[in-house]
Parts: C-alpha cells; structure tokens; sequence
C-alpha cells in the first residue's frame, strides 16, 4: 500500500483512470504509482514509459495475472 505524510498535498479523485487495469508491458495511460492487482507490488512510472513486463519482481504465477491499476497520479500545474 503507498504511503504518504503530508495528506494535504493530495486530492482524492473519482477519475475513470483510477478504474483502468492494464496488463503488463502495455504503455502507462498516466505517469504515477501503480499496483499490480494480484500481487500488492507497486511500482512508479514516468510518462511515456510502458508496465513492467510479466516477471516483474519474480511476480509468483500462483497469484493470479498481472494487472496494473493507476494509485496516484501527479497534476501539473498549468
């Protein structure tokens, strides 16, 4: 599970990016902080760089698929 201290610098969204689950080595939609589904294993990704692939991690294939689905998201301000 992320974690984070300063709760005031985040907003929770109800965005549909955050309903997205996407399969492995598959661009990234949004840079962020991902979870795989199956497994808990969170990673961070720039903008313009695809999923880890299906070994990320020595993912165990007794927990399922890897499915990636975007935690958090940073909004550049304009």
């Amino acid at each position: 599970m992320a974690l984070y201290k300063h709760g005031n610098y985040l907003t929770q969204s109800q965005d549909a990016a955050f309903d997205a689950v996407h399969g492995p080595g598959t661009a990234a939609p949004h840079p962020g902080i991902y979870r795989c589904t199956s497994c808990g294993d969170e990673i961070a990704i720039a903008g313009g760089h695809t999923l880890p692939p299906q070994n990320h991690r020595q993912h165990n294939p007794a927990n399922g698929q890897i499915r990636w689905q975007l935690l958090v998201y940073p909004v550049q301000q304009r």
